[in-house]
Protein backbone atom coordinates (compact mmCIF):
# COMPACT_ATOMS: atom_id res chain seq x y z
CA UNK A 1 0.00 0.00 0.00
CA UNK A 2 1.60 3.54 -0.61
CA UNK A 3 2.58 5.90 1.92
CA UNK A 4 -0.62 7.85 0.43
CA UNK A 5 -3.15 5.45 0.93
CA UNK A 6 -1.90 4.44 4.68
CA UNK A 7 -2.05 8.17 5.93
CA UNK A 8 -5.57 8.67 4.48
CA UNK A 9 -6.33 5.27 6.46
CA UNK A 10 -4.52 7.02 9.85
CA UNK A 11 -6.60 9.84 9.53
CA UNK A 12 -10.22 7.95 8.98
CA UNK A 13 -9.26 6.26 11.89
CA UNK A 14 -8.59 9.19 13.97
CA UNK A 15 -11.03 12.02 12.71
CA UNK A 16 -14.36 9.53 13.93
CA UNK A 17 -13.00 12.31 17.35
CA UNK A 18 -14.56 14.86 16.30
CA UNK A 19 -18.08 13.17 16.24
CA UNK A 20 -18.11 12.97 20.27
CA UNK A 21 -17.02 16.35 20.34
CA UNK A 22 -20.09 18.51 19.70
CA UNK A 23 -21.77 17.56 22.73
CA UNK A 24 -19.64 19.73 24.77
CA UNK A 25 -21.55 22.47 23.09
CA UNK A 26 -24.88 21.24 25.05
CA UNK A 27 -26.26 25.09 26.72
CA UNK A 28 -26.93 23.96 30.58
CA UNK A 29 -27.61 19.68 30.26
CA UNK A 30 -29.65 18.71 33.27
CA UNK A 31 -27.49 17.43 36.28
CA UNK A 32 -28.88 13.60 36.10
CA UNK A 33 -27.07 14.10 32.67
CA UNK A 34 -24.11 15.46 32.98
CA UNK A 35 -23.51 12.68 35.93
CA UNK A 36 -24.45 10.02 33.53
CA UNK A 37 -22.03 11.65 30.97
CA UNK A 38 -19.23 11.88 32.83
CA UNK A 39 -20.09 8.05 34.33
CA UNK A 40 -20.19 6.58 30.88
CA UNK A 41 -16.56 8.61 30.34
CA UNK A 42 -15.36 6.84 33.08
CA UNK A 43 -16.66 3.28 31.80
CA UNK A 44 -14.95 4.07 27.89
CA UNK A 45 -11.59 4.81 30.03
CA UNK A 46 -11.25 2.19 32.39
CA UNK A 47 -11.85 -0.33 28.93
CA UNK A 48 -9.13 1.90 27.20
CA UNK A 49 -6.66 1.21 30.36
CA UNK A 50 -7.55 -2.29 29.99
CA UNK A 51 -7.05 -2.50 26.24
CA UNK A 52 -3.88 -0.38 26.64
CA UNK A 53 -2.70 -2.62 28.81
CA UNK A 54 -2.92 -6.19 27.53
CA UNK A 55 -1.55 -4.42 24.00
CA UNK A 56 1.66 -3.35 26.37
CA UNK A 57 1.91 -6.31 28.22
CA UNK A 58 2.27 -8.80 25.69
CA UNK A 59 6.08 -8.26 24.03
CA UNK A 60 6.64 -8.68 28.14
CA UNK A 61 4.62 -11.79 28.25
CA UNK A 62 6.06 -13.11 24.69
CA UNK A 63 9.82 -12.69 26.58
CA UNK A 64 8.54 -14.61 29.69
CA UNK A 65 7.13 -17.44 27.07
CA UNK A 66 10.77 -17.78 25.37
CA UNK A 67 12.31 -18.35 29.19
CA UNK A 68 9.98 -20.49 29.56
CA UNK A 69 10.59 -22.52 26.50
CA UNK A 70 14.50 -21.91 27.16
CA UNK A 71 14.37 -19.90 23.75
CA UNK A 72 15.23 -16.13 25.55
CA UNK A 73 17.15 -15.13 28.47
CA UNK A 74 15.90 -12.61 31.33
CA UNK A 75 17.31 -9.33 29.11
CA UNK A 76 14.41 -8.69 27.58
CA UNK A 77 12.17 -9.30 30.35
CA UNK A 78 13.42 -6.70 32.45
CA UNK A 79 14.54 -4.72 29.56
CA UNK A 80 10.33 -4.94 28.54
CA UNK A 81 9.87 -4.79 32.34
CA UNK A 82 11.44 -1.57 33.36
CA UNK A 83 10.10 0.01 29.84
CA UNK A 84 6.11 -0.84 30.68
CA UNK A 85 6.71 0.34 34.67
CA UNK A 86 8.60 3.55 33.81
CA UNK A 87 6.33 4.23 30.53
CA UNK A 88 3.21 4.11 33.43
CA UNK A 89 4.73 5.51 36.43
CA UNK A 90 5.33 8.56 34.10
CA UNK A 91 1.68 8.69 32.91
CA UNK A 92 0.62 8.64 36.00
CA UNK A 93 2.77 10.50 38.46
CA UNK A 94 3.84 12.96 35.79
CA UNK A 95 0.72 14.53 35.18
CA UNK A 96 0.31 14.51 39.25
CA UNK A 97 3.03 16.79 39.44
CA UNK A 98 1.82 18.79 36.73
CA UNK A 99 -1.32 19.34 38.06
CA UNK A 100 0.07 20.58 41.50
CA UNK A 101 2.38 22.85 39.58
CA UNK A 102 -0.49 24.30 37.98
CA UNK A 103 -2.41 24.70 41.98
CA UNK A 104 1.01 26.46 42.84
CA UNK A 105 1.40 29.09 39.86
CA UNK A 106 -2.40 30.06 40.55
CA UNK A 107 -2.14 30.57 44.05
CA UNK A 108 1.00 32.56 43.73
CA UNK A 109 0.92 36.01 45.75
CA UNK A 110 0.55 39.32 43.83
CA UNK A 111 2.65 42.20 44.66
CA UNK A 112 2.23 44.34 47.25
CA UNK A 113 2.54 47.94 48.49
CA UNK A 114 4.46 48.90 52.27
CA UNK A 115 1.40 49.00 53.49
CA UNK A 116 0.41 45.64 52.46
CA UNK A 117 -2.49 46.20 49.73
CA UNK A 118 -2.01 45.55 46.40
CA UNK A 119 0.11 47.03 44.23
CA UNK A 120 -1.58 49.57 41.36
CA UNK A 121 0.43 49.94 38.47
CA UNK A 122 -0.12 53.04 36.34
CA UNK A 123 1.37 54.92 33.48
CA UNK A 124 4.74 55.51 33.03
CA UNK A 125 8.10 53.58 33.53
CA UNK A 126 6.70 49.97 33.81
CA UNK A 127 7.84 48.62 37.27
CA UNK A 128 10.38 45.38 37.68
CA UNK A 129 7.17 43.11 38.12
CA UNK A 130 4.55 45.50 36.88
CA UNK A 131 4.56 42.49 33.92
CA UNK A 132 4.38 39.63 36.49
CA UNK A 133 1.13 41.59 37.89
CA UNK A 134 -0.47 42.47 34.62
CA UNK A 135 -0.03 39.13 33.62
CA UNK A 136 -2.21 35.97 34.36
CA UNK A 137 -0.88 32.59 34.88
CA UNK A 138 -0.96 30.10 31.65
CA UNK A 139 -3.53 28.17 33.24
CA UNK A 140 -5.71 30.84 34.44
CA UNK A 141 -7.84 31.09 30.76
CA UNK A 142 -8.65 27.49 31.49
CA UNK A 143 -11.22 26.07 34.34
CA UNK A 144 -10.38 23.26 35.74
CA UNK A 145 -12.85 21.58 33.75
CA UNK A 146 -11.28 22.31 30.58
CA UNK A 147 -7.94 21.16 32.19
CA UNK A 148 -9.38 17.81 32.65
CA UNK A 149 -10.30 17.65 29.27
CA UNK A 150 -7.23 18.90 27.83
CA UNK A 151 -5.94 16.11 29.68
CA UNK A 152 -7.96 13.33 28.85
CA UNK A 153 -6.97 14.09 25.12
CA UNK A 154 -3.49 14.16 26.03
CA UNK A 155 -3.57 10.69 27.68
CA UNK A 156 -5.65 9.47 24.29
CA UNK A 157 -3.79 10.90 22.16
CA UNK A 158 -0.84 8.96 23.17
CA UNK A 159 -3.59 5.61 23.21
CA UNK A 160 -4.11 6.81 19.58
CA UNK A 161 -0.62 6.81 18.74
CA UNK A 162 0.11 3.26 19.51
CA UNK A 163 -3.18 2.59 17.21
CA UNK A 164 -1.23 4.14 14.31
CA UNK A 165 2.04 2.09 14.61
CA UNK A 166 -0.42 -0.99 14.02
CA UNK A 167 -2.02 0.17 11.33
CA UNK A 168 1.19 1.25 9.76
CA UNK A 169 2.99 -0.92 10.23
CA UNK A 170 -0.06 -4.11 9.31
CA UNK A 171 -0.39 -1.96 5.81
CA UNK A 172 3.63 -1.79 5.49
CA UNK A 173 3.77 -5.56 5.81
CA UNK A 174 1.26 -5.86 3.11
CA UNK A 175 -1.93 -6.95 5.82
CA UNK A 176 -4.40 -4.71 3.76
CA UNK A 177 -7.42 -6.65 5.15
CA UNK A 178 -5.80 -6.50 8.49
CA UNK A 179 -5.43 -2.90 8.63
CA UNK A 180 -8.81 -2.07 6.66
CA UNK A 181 -10.32 -4.00 9.96
CA UNK A 182 -8.24 -2.29 12.74
CA UNK A 183 -9.03 0.96 11.21
CA UNK A 184 -12.73 0.28 11.41
CA UNK A 185 -12.34 -0.71 14.54
CA UNK A 186 -10.58 2.17 15.81
CA UNK A 187 -12.65 4.61 14.00
CA UNK A 188 -15.39 3.27 16.13
CA UNK A 189 -12.94 3.90 19.49
CA UNK A 190 -12.31 6.93 18.58
CA UNK A 191 -15.72 8.50 18.45
CA UNK A 192 -16.32 7.26 21.76
CA UNK A 193 -12.90 8.57 23.11
CA UNK A 194 -14.12 11.81 21.59
CA UNK A 195 -17.28 11.81 23.72
CA UNK A 196 -14.94 10.74 26.75
CA UNK A 197 -13.14 14.12 26.02
CA UNK A 198 -15.83 16.13 26.85
CA UNK A 199 -17.41 14.82 29.32
CA UNK A 200 -16.13 16.91 32.02
CA UNK A 201 -17.44 20.03 30.44
CA UNK A 202 -21.17 19.50 30.58
CA UNK A 203 -21.53 20.91 33.88
CA UNK A 204 -20.02 23.78 32.79
CA UNK A 205 -22.66 26.82 32.39
CA UNK A 206 -19.58 28.68 29.76
CA UNK A 207 -19.79 26.85 27.20
CA UNK A 208 -16.18 25.77 25.46
CA UNK A 209 -15.77 27.35 21.88
CA UNK A 210 -14.85 25.23 18.47
CA UNK A 211 -11.19 26.34 18.75
CA UNK A 212 -11.21 24.37 21.80
CA UNK A 213 -13.01 21.54 20.82
CA UNK A 214 -10.86 21.62 17.64
CA UNK A 215 -7.88 21.74 19.60
CA UNK A 216 -9.05 18.86 21.68
CA UNK A 217 -9.76 16.52 18.74
CA UNK A 218 -6.11 17.04 17.40
CA UNK A 219 -4.41 16.60 20.42
CA UNK A 220 -6.37 13.41 20.66
CA UNK A 221 -6.72 12.34 17.05
CA UNK A 222 -3.68 13.69 15.53
CA UNK A 223 -1.38 10.81 17.03
CA UNK A 224 -3.07 8.12 15.03
CA UNK A 225 -2.18 9.90 11.68
CA UNK A 226 1.80 10.77 13.11
CA UNK A 227 1.62 6.97 14.25
CA UNK A 228 0.30 5.30 11.15
CA UNK A 229 3.15 7.10 9.55
CA UNK A 230 5.64 6.23 11.37
CA UNK A 231 4.49 2.46 11.88
CA UNK A 232 4.60 2.19 7.85
CA UNK A 233 8.22 2.69 8.24
CA UNK A 234 9.49 0.60 10.99
CA UNK A 235 7.66 -1.43 14.10
CA UNK A 236 9.26 -1.66 17.59
CA UNK A 237 8.06 -3.42 20.22
CA UNK A 238 9.94 -1.27 22.59
CA UNK A 239 8.66 2.19 21.58
CA UNK A 240 5.19 0.51 21.04
CA UNK A 241 5.95 -0.39 25.09
CA UNK A 242 6.82 3.40 25.85
CA UNK A 243 3.96 4.93 24.37
CA UNK A 244 0.86 2.34 25.36
CA UNK A 245 2.04 2.41 29.13
CA UNK A 246 2.51 6.35 28.97
CA UNK A 247 -1.17 6.24 27.86
CA UNK A 248 -2.35 3.69 30.10
CA UNK A 249 -0.71 6.15 33.25
CA UNK A 250 -2.52 9.36 31.67
CA UNK A 251 -5.69 7.87 31.10
CA UNK A 252 -5.63 5.74 34.65
CA UNK A 253 -4.97 9.59 36.00
CA UNK A 254 -7.97 10.81 34.64
CA UNK A 255 -9.81 7.61 35.68
CA UNK A 256 -9.41 8.63 39.22
CA UNK A 257 -10.24 12.52 38.49
CA UNK A 258 -13.44 11.89 36.53
CA UNK A 259 -14.55 8.99 39.89
CA UNK A 260 -13.75 11.79 42.18
CA UNK A 261 -16.25 14.03 39.96
CA UNK A 262 -19.19 11.97 40.30
CA UNK A 263 -18.77 10.27 44.11
CA UNK A 264 -19.22 14.49 44.99
CA UNK A 265 -21.99 14.72 42.42
CA UNK A 266 -24.00 12.31 44.23
CA UNK A 267 -26.51 9.88 42.89
CA UNK A 268 -24.20 6.34 42.03
CA UNK A 269 -26.50 4.86 40.76
CA UNK A 270 -25.72 7.08 37.78
CA UNK A 271 -21.97 6.96 38.29
CA UNK A 272 -22.46 2.35 38.03
CA UNK A 273 -25.14 2.77 35.56
CA UNK A 274 -22.83 4.94 33.50
CA UNK A 275 -19.79 3.36 33.91
CA UNK A 276 -21.37 -0.03 32.80
CA UNK A 277 -22.69 1.90 29.67
CA UNK A 278 -19.12 2.68 28.76
CA UNK A 279 -17.74 -0.56 29.62
CA UNK A 280 -20.67 -1.92 26.95
CA UNK A 281 -19.72 0.63 24.43
CA UNK A 282 -15.58 -0.06 24.73
CA UNK A 283 -16.23 -4.18 24.50
CA UNK A 284 -18.81 -3.77 21.70
CA UNK A 285 -16.61 -1.50 19.65
CA UNK A 286 -13.51 -4.20 20.03
CA UNK A 287 -16.03 -6.89 19.09
CA UNK A 288 -16.00 -5.63 15.65
CA UNK A 289 -12.21 -6.02 15.17
CA UNK A 290 -12.22 -9.15 17.04
CA UNK A 291 -15.31 -10.73 15.01
CA UNK A 292 -13.27 -10.03 11.65
CA UNK A 293 -10.06 -12.31 12.93
CA UNK A 294 -8.09 -8.99 14.00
Amino acid sequence: MSETRTLILGLVAGVTILLGLPLGQLRRPMPAVSQFLNATAVGILIFLVWDVLAHAWEPLDAALGKVHDHTGGLAPVFGYGALFLGGLSIGLLGLLGYERALARRSHRPQPVDAAGRPRRVGPGAMAADELTARTPPVESGHSPARRLAMTIAVGIGLHNFGEGLAIGGSAGRGEIALATLLVIGFALHNATEGFGIVAPLAAETDRPGWGFLLLCGLIGGGPTVAGTAIGRQFTSDPLSVIFLSLAAGSILYVVVQLIGVASRLGRKDLLYVGILAGLTAGFLTDAVVTAGGA
